[in-house]
């Protein structure tokens, strides 16, 4: 074979060689990029998996039904391979290139859970129960406090009622830590703002008489001066005689209103009978009703009372509070 015959077919063979690399990275970028995703959906690497088991994976669920050309990705693309375990959001009109990004990155899907301004602790139990792809609580609530290494009896108004975002299978726990340190953090820097001569000698009694406002203020315009009636009684002395108080010591007797033996009885939340603040909190108070009680409005008020449209009517004198009552309460 002459020398110009072997030239010639050197370069058809590189002709062929590259034809093919070029036929081989065309068909890996259609595959690459091809929509696989109808809907978004929510798709979880298990710990231990490979970009191997990934693809198994992925066949399993209908969204890759051809793995032939899956070593060849790994070869042309060793980036992709580096895959993280962990629950991902994938959007609709998602291929597989849009994938490889994100479980290369390891940004996780962020579940979320809201608790709601006044709720109780009980509640929290209840919403983070149902709370989507969360670890169970394991620990009683007397545990959970030594693990927060709090001196307090209750977990009731420790925690910052907010929404809390998490990722799949994080524990309870972690919920209440955060919002535990959010609370702790909050009223610190509230604490330190304070009006002057306030009745209230600690942090943790500021988060008592705000839980009573949270549930007593139905408006947000309301709140300092529903704050102003409370903190003007524990000047005077006078007993605070709010009813959310007395539900809260009812505890599970509460059965949706309150008669006259339920006012009558002594708990240690009852403070129509009870002198000064309850023992603890009543609810999660709000950043909001942490900032009234520490910054209440400057009035005389000793008395509200619910109008029926969610704002209150605000007297100076019992007198003037019987005919409040006679208007608002009894129709009168």
């Amino acid at each position: 074979m002459t020398i110009k015959k072997i030239s010639i077919a050197i370069l058809i063979l590189l002709g062929l060689i590259f034809t093919s690399i070029f036929f081989v990275q065309e068909k890996i970028e259609n595959y690459l990029t091809i929509s696989r995703i109808d809907k978004t959906m929510l798709f979880t690497v298990s710990a231990g998996s490979n970009f191997y088991l990934l693809g198994d994976q992925l066949e399993e669920q209908a969204i890759v039904n051809d793995l032939t050309w899956w070593k060849i990705v790994a070869k042309l693309h060793p980036e992709f391979t580096k895959i993280k375990s962990g629950t991902y959001q994938f959007q609709e009109g998602a291929n597989l290139e849009d994938m490889f990004t994100i479980l290369n990155q390891g940004i996780e899907y962020q579940f979320k859970v809201t608790f709601v301004e006044g709720s109780t602790f009980r509640e929290w139990l209840a919403t983070l129960a149902n709370a989507e792809a969360l670890a169970p609580l394991v620990n009683s609530e007397k545990e959970i406090l030594q693990q927060l290494g709090s001196p307090h009896s209750k977990l009731e108004g420790l925690l910052l009622p907010e929404t809390y975002h998490y990722h799949a299978q994080m524990s309870a726990f972690k919920i209440i830590e955060r919002a535990y340190l959010q609370q702790l953090q909050t009223l610190d820097a509230l604490w330190a703002e304070r009006d002057k001569n306030l009745p209230l000698k600690t942090p943790y009694e500021v988060l008592i008489l705000a839980s009573i406002i949270e549930k007593e203020s139905s408006i947000s315009v309301d709140r300092d001066k529903i704050a102003s009636v409370f903190i003007n009684r524990l000047r005077k002395g006078i007993r605070l005689q709010t009813d959310p108080t007395v539900i809260y010591g009812m505890g599970d007797n509460y059965q949706g209103r309150i008669r006259t033996k339920d006012l009558r009885e002594k708990t240690a939340y009852n403070t129509y009978r009870i002198n000064g603040l309850p023992p603890t909190p009543i609810c999660m108070p709000s950043e909001a009703a942490l900032y009234a009680t520490l910054h209440p409005a400057k009035t005389d008020y000793l008395y509200f009372v619910s109008k029926g449209d969610g704002s209150s009517y605000f007297s100076k004198n019992l007198v003037e509070h019987n005919r409040a009552v006679q208007k608002y309460i009894l129709g009168k």
